[in-house]
């Protein structure tokens, strides 16, 4: 019996769907010989000569070091196949669940891309200068199998600086202490990279295609772009790369395209010149909102201007928009950057010649821990087309599919030459700018967009497309074409329509493949929207197979072509001309059709109906997509019989039932414990470290008072900080100066023994507080006295060129402690962070997971505290009085995880007319998967992936609940809930080793 075997994934939308499979899809192979006969230059590519350079003189060509990632202008070649890199995103720390990665890389194959871009953050692999570690969930080898296995080439990214909306731009935070400036040739701040670099590049060179990995380019550094440029300290971080084993090509990613450090412009140059574009901003407030000018209309320009031998890259282009404290969140961001927006700016770069192409981000994941910037919350979810919970329900994912194949399914799009953007050329309209792909013998493509780009008009418009068969006026059997509102279309002439000739086409191609007896090509176009194509026949014979959308068979367009004009309509068609099977589809049905390779050197499958087709395969060795001998369909394990129909092969999937059974928090047994007891009169700091330091080496602030407070001095890189400031009274102290810094975002608390002095509630905007507390009481002379001041350390500042802003210090900036008799008295400083500070405890989890308050430093947010010590508590009941509050619980959850994805998320009610303002710390068996702000927002949903979460057994969550109001706080409402499940085909989530509580030794 012959069957078909799909790792497919069905959302829980019914009881029932439906699956059709293309009449047995062969992909069309070019011959090898076809690649070495249309290479430029041969010699040249091979070994990376560049004609010409911003120098204005051809450099001497430089020797690669490897000859299976090569390049000419047009493209780069991968064990001599020309290929279009069509790239997403992924940062593989924002996802610590290892087993997951092949999920997400099989998503990001499924859209029909062939490649990842991934940055490493230097602050989690090295979180104590020296102590390089790359182990558990930061180990790299599982996500270079994971690629490996979809399939997926990798262009690595490690910096030493990434940006990346993470703390410190990827600094750790003992750069701080580094004299010298940051992304400069400072000796000791080469130095101080030395290490990481080594370390994680000789990871890296080991996963290089040159040793049968997925790594085929190498980005050393990011958006490096100063005015001199430094290209010194660019050619020391290249030579690092080197030094490290890197011998695949290095690639830049220019912050804007100016042509730093492209090939041929001296020390620091790269062999491949690449930049990043985020045209239309980050405005997520105001999501239909296009700003004028945003469109790039000089790309192809530039390029040729700037590095005309390497072929045109885009390192990072927008895919989403991140979003800051007191935002508008993330689904208003995907509806900025959405599908519309796709349609018009990624159709501008392909109509730009771009053959590296880079969403940035396709899945965002999540800032645990504390490795986010300032600028933004635990979310990074950035409104990608892989949303943070890996659904992949946003429309824009299924636009970027369209695109992909069709930009996969056309080699011929990489041998063009992009001409100007033009009004007049091809249509008369002035509403219309086109701008044309010339070919190469291989077809033309030209891309139409409105001249507005942000326009919601409908326009009618006509084109005279230059083709093999002199000018063509089009349409010939309608009025006019129509293009609506902010849409792109990419058209064509001389098209190798799978081995047919099309003339030309004016609606957009999903895909065209060769069968074993048939050929496929599928259009698709919105609903009512008038269309044409001609196409060469034998005879103008048309067979009807299946009737939905309505066509018009019109006269030919040239001799031995048959014009065909059709109306999208949401029922498809399909229609027979000879030996191709040509659909007529709907847009939004074009959405559910799925292009996938079926892992046996056969020809791909067409398939129709499912939320996911992540692999497919034939048994027997058939090599058609839909074997005619096929009897069963095995779907997920699963059989289900297959039925012939007109044009493919279909199967009736009843869905399995399913039970999401998740406990109730509120009904969890809830213990509570003291998580400020530095304010209690009998605490003891003795452990403490002690303020001691009269100097910084950070050169972005210099000391205020002669004492420095700077956290990083002590090695305390994130979370909250906590200070304890010893006096002996005199009797006239009256009033405290403080200025606190901790980031956008930050809150502050200060404390006189017992008594509240002053809350810094935090907004949007402030990184920094400066206030005068008054005492309420004038204490008695010779007494003595202590402060407790709590500073929430929201990451560090990105790092800018030249300034150092990474440097900005954390905690307490400067105080003074003020008598009436306008004196001051002096005061002695203790401080506190995460347990060990760069000697951090918990190796598993890493430097950044936790912070300074007690629970964190006793580590009971990991699973199984000693609570049978502590009090019963809940956070729905919450505290009376201002202070930190630590709650625990255990739960037990029994989900179908072999079956079903469930993306689970932890939901907060934030309400603080009824809650008082707070700060919330989410751990979810023992990793922080959570911080909320409720007075600041906009966050109130955490998503926290299986593999933290145990769907088979037990699980800890732990929440610190800071209260910085008089009237305490409580949480209005906490519920586990569930997205929508999938049935899936993915591999089974491992979990990650979560260490339960033990205590430790020397805790304080």
């Amino acid at each position: 019996m012959g069957g078909v075997n799909l790792g497919l994934a069905w959302g829980w939308w019914g009881v029932a769907g439906q699956l059709a499979i293309g009449r047995g899809c062969k992909a069309e192979h070019v011959p090898s010989n076809w690649y070495r006969a249309n290479r430029v230059n041969c010699c040249a590519f091979s070994i990376g000569a560049r004609p010409g350079s911003l120098l204005g003189s051809s450099p001497e060509p430089r020797q690669l070091k490897q000859d299976l990632v090569t390049w000419d202008e047009h493209s780069v070649f991968v064990r001599g196949e020309r290929v279009f890199l069509f790239s997403g995103e992924v940062h593989p720390f924002r996802l610590p669940v290892p087993s997951l990665w092949l999920d997400v890389f099989q998503k990001i194959k499924a859209l029909g891309f062939n490649c990842v871009s991934f940055y490493l953050d230097w602050a989690l692999l090295e979180g104590k200068p020296g102590s390089f570690t790359a182990e558990g969930v930061f180990a790299l080898e599982p996500f270079f199998e994971a690629a490996q296995t979809a399939g997926i080439w990798l262009i690595a990214r490690p910096g030493p600086y990434i940006n990346a909306e993470a703390s410190g731009g990827g600094f750790p935070g003992w750069l701080q202490r580094v004299h010298g400036l940051l992304r400069s040739t400072s000796p000791r701040f080469l130095e101080a990279t030395d290490n990481y670099i080594a370390n994680v590049g000789a990871i890296i060179a080991k996963a290089q295609i040159t040793n049968g990995g997925p790594v085929i380019l190498y980005q050393p550094e990011n958006e490096y772009y100063m005015n001199f440029p430094d290209g010194q300290y660019m050619e020391y971080v290249n030579q690092q790369a080197r030094d490290a084993g890197i011998v695949v090509p290095l690639i830049s990613n220019d912050a804007y395209p100016l042509g730093h450090n492209a090939p041929g412009t001296g020390p620091g140059e790269v062999d491949v010149y690449g930049h990043d574009a985020y045209p239309l901003g980050f405005n997520c407030a105001e999501p239909t909102v296009w700003p004028e000018n945003g469109i790039p209309s000089e790309y192809h320009k530039n390029h040729v201007a700037q590095s005309p031998a390497t072929p045109f890259s885009l390192l990072e282009f927008q895919g989403g928009s991140f979003d800051h404290w007191g935002g508008w969140g993330f689904d208003q961001c995907s509806a900025l950057i959405n599908h519309e927006f796709e349609r018009v700016f990624f159709k501008n770069n392909y109509a730009a010649g771009v053959s590296i192409f880079n969403v940035y981000m396709t899945f965002g994941g999540t800032n645990w821990g504390n490795l986010g910037h300032p600028g933004g919350y635990t979310s990074y979810d950035y409104g990608s087309p892989i949303k943070e919970d890996r659904t992949v329900t946003r429309e824009k994912y299924s636009e970027l599919k369209l695109q992909a194949t069709f930009i996969q399914s056309s080699p011929g799009i990489l041998l063009t030459t992009p001409g100007s953007n033009t009004t007049t050329t091809y249509s008369s309209n002035p509403d219309i700018t086109i701008t044309p792909l010339f070919g190469n013998g291989t077809g033309s493509f030209f891309v139409v967009r409105h001249t507005n780009y942000s326009t919601l008009a409908s326009t009618q418009y006509q084109v005279t497309l230059p083709s093999s068969k002199g000018d063509i006026h089009i349409p010939k059997a309608n009025g006019s074409l129509t293009l609506n509102g902010r849409d792109s279309k990419i058209m064509v002439t001389d098209y190798n329509a799978a081995g047919k000739t099309l003339l030309y086409s004016t609606s957009d191609i999903f895909t065209r493949q060769i069968l074993e007896d048939k050929k496929v090509l599928i259009l698709y176009a919105d609903v009512g929207e008038y269309n044409e194509f001609a196409i060469r026949v034998s005879s103008g014979k048309v067979k009807e197979i299946e009737k939905g959308a309505k066509y018009v068979v019109g006269p030919s367009a040239s001799s031995g072509f048959l014009t065909i004009g059709w109306t999208a309509s949401p029922k498809r068609t399909i229609i027979s001309i000879g030996d191709l099977d040509v659909y007529l589809l709907h847009r939004n049905s074009a959405y559910n059709y799925w292009v996938t390779p079926t892992g046996n050197q056969t020809a791909p499958l067409i398939v129709n109906g499912p939320y996911l087709v992540r692999s497919a395969s034939v048994d027997h060795g058939v090599v058609i997509g839909a074997p005619s001998d096929a009897t069963t369909l095995l779907l997920n394990n699963k059989e289900f019989a297959l039925e012939k129909t007109k044009g493919s092969v279909t199967a009736a999937v009843n869905l399995p039932n399913v039970t999401v059974d998740l406990p109730v928090l509120s009904d969890l047994d809830w213990k509570y414990l003291d998580n400020l007891p530095e304010i209690k009169e009998d605490y003891d700091d003795s452990l403490w470290t002690v303020a001691d330091r009269t100097y910084t080496n950070n050169t972005y602030q210099a000391l205020v008072n002669p004492l420095s407070l700077y956290a990083a001095d002590y090695g305390y890189n994130g979370g909250v900080l906590v200070y304890r400031g010893h006096f002996n009274a005199t009797g006239t102290e009256n009033q405290l100066a403080l200025w606190t810094q901790g980031g956008i975002a930050f809150a502050s608390q200060v404390w006189l023994d017992g008594t509240l002095l002053g809350s810094w509630k935090g907004n949007g905007t402030a990184n920094y507080f400066q206030e005068k507390y008054n005492f309420t009481e004038t204490p008695e002379a010779g007494s003595s006295h202590v402060f407790t001041v709590l500073v929430d350390h929201m990451g560090h500042r990105q790092q800018s060129l030249g300034l150092d802003k990474m440097k900005e210090p954390r905690g307490v900036i400067s105080w003074r402690l003020s008598t009436s008799k306008a004196t001051t008295t002096p005061v002695s400083w203790k401080l506190t962070g995460n347990f060990g500070g760069e000697d951090y405890r918990d190796q598993v989890r890493g430097p950044l997971n936790e912070g300074g308050l007690f629970a964190d430093r006793q580590g009971y947010h990991q699973p199984s505290p000693p609570t049978d010590q502590w009090a019963s508590g809940s956070p729905l009941e919450g505290i009376s009085n201002p202070g930190v509050a630590f709650y625990s619980a255990p739960f037990t959850l029994d989900l179908p995880s072999e079956e079903w994805d469930i993306p689970l998320s932890f939901s907060f009610k934030n309400d603080t007319s009824v809650s008082g303002v707070y700060r919330a710390l989410l751990y979810v068996n023992g990793w922080q998967f959570g911080k909320l702000t409720s007075n600041i927002g906009p966050q109130t949903k955490f998503p926290v992936p299986e593999g933290i979460l145990n769907y088979k057994g037990e699980n800890w969550v732990g929440l610190s609940i800071w209260a910085l109001e008089d009237g305490g706080a409580r949480v209005p409402g906490l519920a586990l809930t569930a997205g929508t499940p999938v049935w899936t085909g993915r591999e089974p989530v491992e979990l990650v080793d979560s260490p339960a509580w033990k205590e430790r030794e020397g805790s304080y």
